[in-house]
Order: structure tokens, then sequence, then C-alpha cells
């Protein structure tokens, strides 16, 4: 297996510093935004936009971590509503994000868990790799990198948070 580092944790974060901003732009400010994170290294991703964001605005937003799992359309097995869970969502902006977009089914399967939680205002999305390959019509609204691969390459982002470090990889079987 061949491994290739694509973005190194100095990329990573510069990605996400322009995403921020981005984000700032688009909404014209931050009012009525909220953050969902995919679990798992979503999560991770959203809080430090967050911080970002904090740092550049002075406000701190909600984010709050979402598991998808009862809303995939590719487990066979029956999987229950998570317990004692609610997200904020109703009339909110939500930006929902991930680490890598690519079939766009884990989109999908967010989307229908932000609307069980409520009518979102907006829901925008932020990826940190778009690596294309969709079978479903979503596109994100702020990508950090597009990563032209093949079906046979994985995309694998790595966090700090659980990984002890920071990047981006492409791996290919040989």
């Amino acid at each position: 297996m061949s491994i290739k580092e694509i973005q190194d944790a100095q990329g990573i974060r510069r990605s996400l510093t322009r995403i921020a901003h981005e984000i700032i732009e688009h909404n014209k400010g931050v009012d009525n935004l909220v953050f969902i994170g995919v679990k798992t290294r979503g999560v991770f991703l959203a809080a430090r936009l967050a911080d970002i964001i904090e740092q550049v605005e002075g406000v701190l937003l909600d984010c709050y971590p979402l598991d998808i799992h009862h809303w995939r359309d590719d487990h066979m097995k029956d999987t229950a509503l998570p317990n004692n869970v609610s997200l904020p969502v109703h009339n909110k902006k939500v930006i929902l994000v991930d680490d890598v977009l690519f079939k766009g089914r884990t989109v999908r399967a967010a989307m229908d868990a932000i609307m069980h939680y409520g009518r979102a205002k907006e829901i925008q999305l932020a990826v940190l790799v778009d690596r294309g390959h969709r079978e479903l019509p979503i596109r994100a609204d702020y990508i950090g990198k597009n990563i032209p691969s093949s079906l046979e390459e994985t995309i694998k982002v790595k966090v700090k948070e659980i990984d002890d470090m920071d990047g981006i990889y492409l791996s290919k079987e040989e």
C-alpha cells in the first residue's frame, strides 16, 4: 500500500481559517449560526471552526456532535434513535461539518437527522476534503481542499484530538 501526504497540519489550519472567514462573509456575520459536527472527525473540525470564528468575531458559537447511524441507508442493522439527544436547530442557520465529502450519503443522513430535531432555517455544508464521486446531488458550500481521486484510492483525514496528529493522506492498494 502506498500512502501520500496531501496536506500537513499547517495546511489544515490554513484551510480551516479560510473556511471560517468564508462562513462569516457568506452569512454577513455569525448571528443565528450553529455548528453541527458529524461524528467522529467532523466534531473536532466544527469545534476548531468555532474557535477560529471566536477569535475573529469575539462570539463563541454553539457546536454539537451528530451521530448519524440511525439515518444511514447503507447499514443492514437496525439502529435505534439516540436517546436523550436534542439539537437546537429550529430556525437556525446550521453549518454541518464533516471531514470528507465522497458519495454524499453521510451528508444526506446528517440532513435527515437535523430535520428530525427541528426545522433549520438553512443548512450549509463545510468539508475539509471534497473527493468527488457523488451518488447524490449534494455539494459543499465550503471546501478546504478538492482532491480528485479514483475509487480505488482512500482519503484519510487525521486530527490531533484522536489521531495525535493532523494530516490528510491518500492511500492506494498496490
